[in-house]
């Protein structure tokens, strides 16, 4: 007689869940303990380059930036990045301003701690000379004195918290959108010293764009950073390669009609900056004389590209801008 077949016990079956839905992986960095080392680290070093002064801490930050950033996965999304945009320049170029990418990246992180410093080498009546000058100066007291709001886009070039600090020094009322830190301790400190040296930020969340437009038709300044990727946004050209490009400040301007600027921080040599912001723009209108979206911000990335084409080493790399995503759709 045959024996019988051994019995296995099925295995329970797991429940789908809704369609879209992954589960999440939980990552190194989402971990309370790390949380907490990685902020106590941040708040010992800007605690250290205190001690040592803003030259010598920025220089010893670059420096050991430099030599540890080969190690780094991002400095293979830079070099990639840098070949695709500038293929007409040789392997040693591209290296050096590679280079001056970590070595700016490290310095504006150093000068966080150093903002009150670097703004006490800025003198209002004296905007041609010294550490700190910039130009525009006409423009910016027309914005401030018109009572008409206005739109002002900028990069994440040199230290790009430079011109929303001048504004506050001007006294001219600017509503800022910033993305916090990830980790909560150093977003808390960052939001702590912003809100000190800088206007009114409003962290992108559900609902920002409805509290954004709210200040612009009370006729508010707002400041926004357009530079960077955005899931679920139209495909435009930067740097003769496709880029997910948000659309929303060019909406603002199509809506309310209102005066658009640009704003750049330069790095010099010895520690200084220069900061410049542009005219009025004349932003492409379509047949009806309003805004056309698509077209302003094409003329936006276009005036962003050629300010980073001046001075590559001191634009953001190692972000992942040309990575093009799309969102699930049931």
């Amino acid at each position: 007689m045959n024996a019988p077949a051994p019995t296995t016990r099925p295995r329970p079956q797991r429940r789908p869940g809704p369609p879209g839905k992954f589960p999440r992986r939980r990552r190194l960095s989402d971990l309370k303990a790390v949380t907490w080392l990685v902020g106590w680290y941040v708040r010992c070093a800007i605690g250290f380059a205190r001690v040592l002064g803003r030259r010598r801490a920025t220089a010893l930050s670059a420096w050991f930036t430099c030599l540890v950033a080969p190690l780094i996965p991002e400095n293979k999304l830079a070099a990639a990045n840098l070949a695709a945009a500038f293929p007409e320049k040789s392997e040693a170029e591209r290296r050096r301003i590679l280079r001056g990418v970590w070595d700016n990246l490290a310095r504006t992180t150093i000068e966080y701690a150093f903002l009150d410093e670097i703004l006490a080498e800025f003198r209002v009546h004296r905007m041609d000379k010294g550490n700190f000058t910039a130009t525009g100066l006409e423009d910016f007291l027309r914005v401030r004195e018109d009572g008409k709001p206005a739109l002002i886009f900028s990069a994440h070039l040199a230290n790009w918290e430079l011109p929303a600090t001048i504004a506050e020094r001007f006294r001219l009322d600017l509503t800022i959108m910033f993305r916090a830190p990830k980790n909560s301790m150093v977003a808390e400190d960052l939001m702590k010293l912003r809100n000190e040296m800088m206007g009114d930020l409003i962290p992108p969340r559900f609902g920002s764009a409805f509290e954004i437009a709210e200040k612009v038709a009370n006729g508010a300044h707002v400041g926004l950073l357009v530079d960077q990727r955005q899931s679920g946004s139209p495909v435009l050209p930067f740097f003769g390669r496709p880029a997910l490009t948000s659309t929303f400040f060019a909406k603002l301007a199509r809506q309310y009609d209102c005066p658009v600027h640009g704003v750049r921080a330069i790095r010099l040599p010895g520690d200084r900056f220069h900061v410049e912001l542009t005219p009025p723009i004349d932003l492409p209108r379509d047949a009806d004389g309003l805004i056309d979206v698509m077209r302003a911000t094409a003329t936006i990335n276009s005036i962003v590209e050629g300010w980073i084409r001046e001075h590559p080493e001191q634009w953001l790399w190692l972000h992942d801008r040309w990575r093009i995503t799309y969102r699930r759709r049931r």
